[in-house]
């Protein structure tokens, strides 16, 4: 009779009752992550990561800038995830009793916990001050300025065009019709739609009145000035767009270096840093 070779599990295997998961190590790991990454942007500011020079033909161009700042941006990522996962292993409690795989499943997860927490804390507290170093902000005696321009609107600019004179003689109160073609403007553009027929005409008619242009030439004006909208709004978005991808590279690659180094921070932790186990396994 052929005897079966099937056996019972084995009793008496007690699962380990220290949590899976250390929580002081994954807090500290991802706050020592918002604290590199806080550095290195100071860092990227310094370098001219956050400005271009408004000189021409000096200085590097546009698309350099953005290339560069979102290689920098990854790299950044891969720094501070690096040190939060690699700390989150390192400092995680040595499980005793646990199988190896569970092990290098568990540090595995530590180190995306830190990334995860240093993802979250990042977005809250230090939106702002990577708001500020990324735009370059300046400070003390631009702050009035500043805020002048904040206050006037971003169709202001738009506005000085169109009611630019030809002659070298002084407007007269120009406010009176300044603030209803910028919210004209602005109603207009805020949702991607061009200036209507009738508000174009309207536009080109009080251009004409104010700066003592022909009629035709005030429409002409009002073409190229909205043309000139149109390409910035559309290169606004596409910028937008490329930094979403270059921030999602970032987040990725972010979360594979902390991931990675939490095992190798873990591996440390426990004395089996770069051993090979060979495991058997029984049918």
């Amino acid at each position: 009779m052929m005897q079966s070779t099937y056996s019972e599990p084995a009793t008496g295997l007690v699962e380990p009752q220290v949590s899976g998961v250390s929580w002081g190590a994954v807090l500290a790991g991802a706050v020592a992550s918002c604290a590199v990454t806080l550095f290195l942007l100071s860092l990227g500011t310094g370098l001219g990561l956050s400005a271009v020079s408004p000189w021409g033909n000096s200085g590097v161009s546009t698309t350099t800038f953005k290339i560069g700042t979102g290689l920098y941006f990854i790299v950044m990522a891969m720094m501070s995830s690096a040190i939060g996962g690699y700390l989150a292993g390192r400092l995680r409690t040595k499980w005793v009793g646990v199988h190896t795989d569970e092990v290098f499943f568990r540090d595995t997860a530590h180190g995306f916990l830190a990334w995860a927490a240093a993802s979250v804390i990042g977005a809250v507290l230090l939106a702002s001050p990577a708001t500020l170093l990324a735009t370059g902000a300046t400070s003390g005696a631009t702050q009035a300025a500043a805020g002048a321009a904040q206050s006037a609107g971003p169709m202001e600019g738009y506005v000085d065009t169109l009611l630019r004179p030809d002659t070298a003689q002084p407007s007269t109160n120009p406010q009176d019709s300044r603030g209803e073609l910028v919210r004209l403007f602005t109603t207009s553009y805020k949702n991607g739609n061009d200036l209507a027929p009738a508000d174009r005409t309207y536009v080109a008619k009080v251009v004409s009145a104010r700066t003592g242009l022909p009629e035709p030439e005030a429409e002409k004006r009002v073409t190229e000035v909205t043309n000139q909208i149109k390409s910035d709004l559309d290169k606004a978005r596409k910028n937008a767009a490329q930094l979403a991808l270059w921030l999602t590279a970032a987040l990725i690659i972010g979360a594979f270096s902390a991931s990675l180094a939490a095992t190798e921070g873990g591996g440390l932790r426990d004395g089996t840093w770069g051993t090979k186990s060979l495991r058997t396994r029984t049918t």
